[in-house]
Formats: structure tokens, C-alpha cells, sequence
């Protein structure tokens, strides 16, 4: 725990981060790094299969991470949104710097200490995708917007008793600025978080009027919880969100604001976001368009490579898998059967299992790369993968399979330290995460 304080406690923590000891932490390392600097250890460009990692080893590729980025940079100044990624996906100061260079107007995340990581990373604006009613965390949220006059925040609120809770504990803290706000509008009675009606939200905006501590500036949502989604009904409501908006601006209450906030945008319909929120009306401010999506930065082999919204726009583009998982066959019990030594702690398995892709037969030694025909991943134990192997499948104790994954979110969580590898197997940097 030291060395990580040490890190984020750095007058420059991003570059500290290659200052960082390699260690017994960090997963699939070569053991003989052991003592090195991540930024040493980047510098030798040490081959993924060649230069002593151990399996299981996470490889993010540099190229498709690359690609990923600019096309989310493109898309989203094609449709005149304004861009803040789930920063909760990856939790890697690194990456939300990359994607402020591609043009995010600022990060999205969700709960208080991720608030406090990036903020300790530099991160200017931040959007939370909460309601925050926790007195501790708006304490301290009180005291870095006194500190830092140009840190922009916005989170939601979702009831007059938020609300209160808020004022209250804003009050006591001596905030010297109003905390910025939108109300959350439900996806639907089923859905998750949010306003279920709009005669509530009216209510809440009268109880934030009241409150000096807070200031209305937009609404927002989350369409991904729209029950049984389909384009219709995802659409239908964002039309209700923009109507809320715009019923809103008539009565008043966005008066004297430099713009007004419009946020909605998972990864699986940012598509209609886009072409609902080009629709929007001319209000008494300009209309900050605000996308949230946050899966894209590494996409995957699984979920979002089915529910992508560029399979509907195909013209726009094509996210691309950048993460692959490297384990080793450490059983071979029969010609049907093999077992890897990647499991639970590892992989993502919440909504799919891993999808075997390709076989380096011989291991690291033999280095023959061919496809991963007849094996199927059919299980996952907390340290072992279980493969089915059909009768064309060539797989050997030792052998290398690299293996895509299905949900970015659950991947990131389980590995500290991501080597960055290019398409010819040279590790070239290290992505840092803090869960």
C-alpha cells in the first residue's frame, strides 16, 4: 500500500507511474524483472512470449487500443456530442489521460473513491453517474472545489430527499461553490436508478432551487435500462429524457446558465443517443450533448461485439477486441479434454466465458501460432479453465492459448499491471489500474 500512495501522491502521477517497483503484485511478469522500474522494464521492449512472462498474462494491443480511441474521438464529433467515458471500466488514470487527448470533455464514473483517484490523476471534469448522499465523501468533495475554483463536477439526484441529504452536508462543509446537478430520469418502472415520473422530477427541481449548496443543470439517464430494449423503446425514451429537458427550460429553471447538460449513453445504444439527441430544440442555452460510453476503449469478443451499436451503422466504423488472454494447458487428462491455468481470478466470466482463438503450439519455445480449432472453452474454475477439445483439435501439455474475452468491466478488475503489447509481441508499456 506504500508504494501505491506514494504513487498517486506524486507532483506528477502520471509519469510517477513508471517510477512503480515490479513486484510479487503484478500478474504474468517475468520473475527476473523483479526489482525494475515499470518504465525499465517497458524499455526493454521484452517480447510477450519470449521475454519470461508467466501464464496466465493479459495483453491489451496497442494498435486496437489505438484504433478504438480515435474512432469513438471521430464518431462522437461527427454527431456533436460532447464525449466523458465510464472511467469505472478501466479505472486507469492512463488511459482516461489518452482519452482527454482524443478530445473527452471529461470522465464519467460512479462512486466516491473513483471520484478521488481520478481527481488525485489530474482529471479536471468529472460526471458521476450517482446520486451522492455520502456526508463523508461530500466533505471532501466540498473541500476540493474550494481548493480548485477550475473543477468542473456534475452527479445526479434522483429525489428531494437526496437532496436534503446533500444541502445538508454541503452546508456543513462551508462549500463556497454550488455543486452542479441533473436530475436522473428513470429508464422505465423496471429499470434501475432514477425519477419515475415527471411530476417528481418538477418536485426535486424545486428542492435543488431551494438549496444553495446545489445547482440545476440538465437532466440524464441511462437507456441501457430501458426494459426488454429494442430501438423503439430505447428511443421513446430518450424522447421523453429530451422532453423533460426542454418542459424544464420553459418553466425557468435553467436561467442564466452558460449551457445546459443532456447525458445518456452506454455502449450498447449510443447510436440512438446520437440520432435522439440530434433533435434537440433550440433552449434558452446551448445544449452541452453529453455520450457516456465507456466499454469501447478495449471493446471485446463476447457482449459488445454483439450489442456494439456500430453492427446497426456499419458505415461509421468498427470497434475492435483489444484484450486477449494468455494461459497455458497444464492437463491434458484425454483426447476430450484439457485444462488450462486461467480461471475466475482472471477472466471475465459474469456474461460470457472466454472464446479460445488461437494455440501457440510447443509454448513460448516452439512458437507455432495457428487457430484454436475443436476447442471450446466450457467452464471456469477460480485457477482452471476447462477446454473441450474435438478430435481435429492439436493441443498439448505446454501449449500457449490465447483466449478473447467477453465484458471489458470484469476484465480490467482482476489485473493491476496490463502489458501493452504491439502487433509483433514487443511489450512496450504497462497499464496501471486501481480497483
Amino acid at each position: 500500500m506504500a508504494a501505491d500512495n506514494a504513487v498517486v501522491r506524486s507532483a506528477d502521477p502520471l509519469a510517477a507511474l513508471a517510477d512503480e517497483r515490479i513486484d510479487h503484485r503484478f500478474k504474468g511478469l517475468p520473475p527476473d524483472a523483479e526489482g525494475l522500474t515499470v518504465g525499465e522494464l517497458a524499455a526493454q521492449r521484452r517480447n510477450l512470449f519470449t521475454g519470461g512472462f508467466t501464464t496466465p498474462v493479459l495483453a491489451l494491443s496497442a494498435e486496437r487500443l489505438e484504433h478504438n480511441l480515435a474512432l469513438m474521438e471521430t464518431y462522437a464529433e461527427r454527431h456533436g456530442l460532447a464525449f466523458a467515458p465510464h472511467g469505472k471500466t478501466s479505472m486507469a488514470p492512463q488511459l482516461f489521460a489518452r482519452q482527454m487527448e482524443r478530445g473527452a470533455w471529461g470522465i464519467t464514473l460512479a462512486v466516491p473513491h473513483q471520484v478521488r483517484l481520478a481527481r488525485a490523476f489530474g482529471t479536471s471534469r468529472i460526471f458521476l453517474a450517482n446520486e451522492l448522499v455520502d456526508a463523508a465523501a461530500l466533505r471532501w468533495l466540498a473541500g476540493e472545489m474550494n481548493t480548485d475554483p477550475s473543477f468542473g463536477f456534475i452527479c445526479y439526484v434522483d429525489s428531494v430527499r437526496g437532496v436534503e441529504l446533500m444541502h445538508a452536508a454541503l452546508s456543513e462543509a462551508g462549500a463556497s461553490r454550488p455543486v452542479d446537478v441533473v436530475i436522473e430520469l428513470a429508464a422505465g418502472d423496471e429499470a434501475r436508478t432514477g425519477v419515475r415520473t415527471e411530476a417528481e422530477c418538477f418536485e426535486i427541481a424545486n428542492a435543488v432551487a431551494g438549496a444553495d449548496t446545489l445547482r440545476l443543470v440538465g437532466v440524464a439517464g441511462y437507456e441501457g435500462e430501458v426494459p426488454r430494449p429494442s430501438t423503439e423503446r430505447v428511443t421513446a425514451w430518450l424522447r421523453r429524457l429530451v422532453a423533460l429537458l426542454v418542459e424544464l427550460d420553459r418553466s425557468g429553471r435553467f436561467a442564466d446558465l452558460p449551457e445546459v447538460v443532456l447525458s445518456a449513453g452506454g455502449s450498447a445504444w449510443f447510436d440512438a443517443v446520437a440520432s435522439v439527441f440530434a433533435e434537440v430544440p433550440e433552449l434558452s442555452s446551448p445544449v452541452l450533448k453529453l455520450l457516456r460510453s465507456g466499454a469501447y476503449v478495449s471493446h471485446d469478443d463476447g457482449h459488445y461485439r454483439k450489442l456494439t451499436p456500430f453492427n446497426r451503422v456499419p458505415g461509421e466504423g468498427g470497434l475492435e477486441p483489444a484484450f486477449r488472454l494468455w494461459s497455458q494447458v497444464v492437463s491434458r487428462p484425454s483426447s476430450e479434454q484439457a485444462f488450462t491455468n486461467a480461471g475466475k481470478r482472471d477472466a471475465a466470466y459474469d456474461l460470457d466465458l472466454p472464446e479460445a482463438q488461437v494455440v501457440r503450439r510447443g509454448g513460448v519455445e516452439g512458437g507455432v501460432e495457428g487457430p484454436a480449432t475443436g476447442i471450446t472453452v466450457t467452464g471456469l474454475s477460480d485457477q482452471h479453465g476447462w477446454l473441450r477439445t474435438s478430435p481435429e483439435a492439436e493441443l498439448a501439455v505446454g501449449d500457449w492459448v490465447g483466449m478473447g474475452l467477453s465484458h471489458p468491466c470484469t476484465v480490467f478488475d482482476k489485473w493491476q499491471l496490463i502489458p501493452l503489447v504491439e502487433g509483433d509481441g514487443a511489450v512496450t508499456g504497462y497499464i496501471r489500474t486501481f480497483f
